[in-house]
This record gives C-alpha cells, sequence and structure tokens, in this order.
C-alpha cells in the first residue's frame, strides 16, 4: 500500500515564506477554548437574561445548532477541504487549508482551526444565522453551533495525540484513522460517524452491512 503521509511525528513543513503569515498557520489546542468558550456562555446569557427565553427555548435551540454543527462538519471535510483542485494556485490553496494535515497528520501546532480561519468563519456564520432566525433566537442557536465546533475542534486533537480507552471514542478514533490512513475518499465526520452513514461514506464493508441488516431483522423478531 502506498503511504499516504510525509511523517508521522509531531513535525510539520513551513507553509509560508513570511514569518508572521506562517505564525498564523499554527495554534496551540487550548486556544480554541480560549476564545470560544466566552462567546458560548455570552451566547447564553444573551438568550436566558437579555432575551428573555425559557429554558427549553434555549435548550432546543442549542441542541439544533448542535446538530446543524455536525452537518457543517461533515460538508465542509468533504466538499471543502477535500475539494479536487488540479491547477497550481488550487493544489496550493488545498494543501494551505487541509492538505498539510494529511501529509503530517500529528503536527499538534496544525490540528486545530487557527484564529485566523476559526474566527471569520464564525463571524460569517453568526450573521447567516442572524439573517435566517432573527437576533432573539440566534445566541442559543449559535450556542450550540459553537459548542459543536469545539467538539470537533478538540476531539480532533484527542484522537491524534491521545489514548482512547473508552469504546465510544476509540470507534471515533479508528474511523478517523481510516480516513488518514486508509482511503481519503471516506470518513468525513471527525467528532461523529453519523452523516458518513447516512451518505454512504463510511468504510463498512458490504458484509458489515449486511451482517447489520440481518442482526436487526432477528432482533424485530
Amino acid at each position: 500500500m502506498t503511504r499516504k503521509y510525509i511523517s508521522n511525528k509531531d513535525e510539520t513543513v513551513r507553509m509560508f515564506e513570511s514569518n508572521f503569515m506562517e505564525t498564523l498557520s499554527k495554534v496551540h489546542p487550548s486556544v480554541p477554548v480560549i476564545i470560544f468558550v466566552p462567546v458560548i456562555l455570552y451566547s447564553l446569557y444573551s438568550a436566558i437574561v437579555i432575551s428573555g427565553l425559557s429554558f427549553a427555548t434555549v435548550l432546543g435551540l442549542a441542541i439544533f445548532g448542535l446538530f446543524i454543527w455536525s452537518i457543517t462538519e461533515y460538508t465542509l471535510h468533504r466538499f471543502v477541504f477535500h475539494m479536487k483542485l488540479t491547477s497550481p494556485v488550487g493544489r496550493r490553496i488545498h494543501f494551505i487549508f487541509h492538505g498539510v494535515h494529511h501529509d503530517y497528520p500529528n503536527d499538534s501546532r496544525r490540528l486545530v482551526m487557527p484564529p485566523s480561519v476559526s474566527l471569520p468563519l464564525a463571524a460569517m456564520f453568526y450573521l447567516l444565522f442572524y439573517y435566517l432566525i432573527g437576533s432573539k433566537f440566534v445566541f442559543p442557536f449559535f450556542a450550540g453551533f459553537i459548542t459543536g465546533y469545539l467538539v470537533y475542534d478538540m476531539t480532533h486533537y484527542a484522537i491524534h495525540h491521545f489514548n482512547m480507552h473508552s469504546k465510544f471514542l476509540l470507534a471515533i478514533k479508528k474511523h478517523h484513522i481510516k480516513h488518514h490512513y486508509q482511503n481519503e475518499d471516506k470518513g468525513f465526520g471527525v467528532s461523529s460517524p453519523f452523516w458518513d452513514l447516512i451518505f454512504d461514506t463510511h468504510y463498512f464493508s458490504n458484509n458489515t452491512k449486511t451482517n447489520i441488516v440481518n442482526q436487526s431483522e432477528q432482533n424485530q423478531e
């Protein structure tokens, strides 16, 4: 099997001649937490105290925001980060956004989104949601959405640098590791394989799927 990475060590390659740009491309894994936990807390405060929304409304919108993040995570990873660009400029853009991670999958400073990317994206999504659902309901929804993003980023870091002991987390890790080392055209869900199951980009063989269906039918009987 052809090796699908350049280095499996905690190292990387320089991407920019500019020291400033190079610095912006790297980030400590704690940075997203430091930046976005206050955003989540302020969003919940705005929803409960300022807008006066009920607990049930806040909880429902936050869960909905978390759900929308999950499909956003899958969509960005599959259709943006793995976009097939053939021109020299296109290949360069792909390498900067995601290709470098596949070449150096265990580089600890390029496992979570740098603020130079995450902050503009967060602002863009906030404005989109603001116009779609309004100022009163956007804050609890956005809190759930950003919580989903943090779970994604922290899960991604943990997959590459922590030993998983629970069966659930180990299954998520194996799912993502296969994306790196077996077939990068499958397994686009990082924090969850749910949408890979829905859109048939999982790693189950036909035999495995048949066994699952048969087992389900036997349980129903």
